[in-house]
């Protein structure tokens, strides 16, 4: 399943940036073109940014990535944390 996301990962953002270009360089009468690009980049995009997320959570679920740094406040901890 991991592989199949990072393949996910790698076509959508592929997407976007293929897209986004073809968006950013479209002449201004084809705003036909520009639009369907624009949304085609924007769901490129989106899509390469949940997938990234997903494999960031996975590898740091696994242990092949360290945890981010982050404060874990115990309900049993009466000490405020400064």
């Amino acid at each position: 399943m991991r592989q199949l996301i990072a393949i996910l990962n790698v076509v959508a953002w592929s997407g976007f940036w293929a897209f986004g270009y073809l968006a950013l360089t479209s002449s201004v009468d084809q705003s036909g073109q520009m639009v369907v690009a624009a949304m085609l980049a924007a769901l490129g995009g989106g899509t390469g940014m949940l997938a990234y997320f997903w494999l960031v959570r996975h590898a740091e679920e696994t242990g092949y990535a360290r945890p981010a740094n982050r404060v874990v406040q115990r309900e049993d901890d009466d000490a405020e944390l400064v």
